[in-house]
């Protein structure tokens, strides 16, 4: 029988296994296993592996030199942005925890990189974001407050030349956005989100089913 338009497809056993093969297709060195052992101890949620391998791919992509990074945690998304970006690219990575920096300084060390190719900015991102500078970004990958994503897409929006991409990690939020039941206000503006950007008329996006669910948007030229 013909599927529907909009209608979902079962998802099936096979369906599952399979994504959980893509998620894990990129195999991950001793740095990455590093920076999940210290996130995990500090009680804090990584990007999958098939999440980071996106988010390199991305970057290798858009030939990204200029990345902001939204929620810095232990350096694992980190470590996958600067492998897909060009040799002299700079990551800008915002977190409010300094701490937990310390530890992806770490871990960008050991996975091979420079000290020049990371900028590490503590502080709450709202607060940050307006201090960078207008249309000087290839990417910003957000992956911080979901209260806060409307106020990360309209900052992602200015920060990015046209062409840019603009990521969102966790927008599945373990199954609950798709939920009907009554769900609490961090949902709420994920679902808020994903509207915003699939209505918009300057931006082309994708949602990949990988880790948590991975927005993805071109801003337009």
């Amino acid at each position: 029988m013909r599927q529907l338009r909009g209608q979902e497809r079962v998802i099936t056993g096979n369906r599952q296994t399979s994504w959980a093969f893509a998620d894990a297709f990129v195999a991950e060195d001793e740095a990455l296993h590093w920076a999940r052992d210290r996130a995990r101890e500090a009680g804090l949620r990584s990007v999958s592996a098939g999440t980071g391998a996106a988010l390199r791919l991305l970057a290798a992509t858009a030939d990204a030199k200029v990345v902001a990074e939204i929620g810095t945690g232990t350096g694992v998304s980190g470590i996958h942005l600067l492998r897909g970006m060009r040799p002299d690219g700079v990551l800008t990575t915002v977190d409010a925890e300094p701490e937990m920096q310390q530890f992806a300084r770490q871990a960008f060390r050991e996975a091979g990189f420079t000290g020049n190719r990371a900028r590490f900015i503590p502080g709450r991102a709202l607060d940050v974001l307006p201090r960078l500078a207008d249309g000087g970004y290839d990417l910003v990958f957000c992956d911080g407050d979901r209260l806060e994503c409307l106020d990360y897409l309209a900052e992602s929006l200015r920060l990015l030349r046209p062409g840019g991409l603009v990521c969102f990690e966790g927008v599945f939020t373990n199954g609950r956005t798709v939920d009907s039941a009554a769900q609490p206000t961090e949902v709420l503006r994920v679902r808020e989100l994903l509207r915003t950007v699939r209505e918009s008329t300057v931006l082309q996006s994708s949602l990949l089913p990988v880790g948590d669910g991975l927005l993805c948007a071109v801003k337009r030229g």
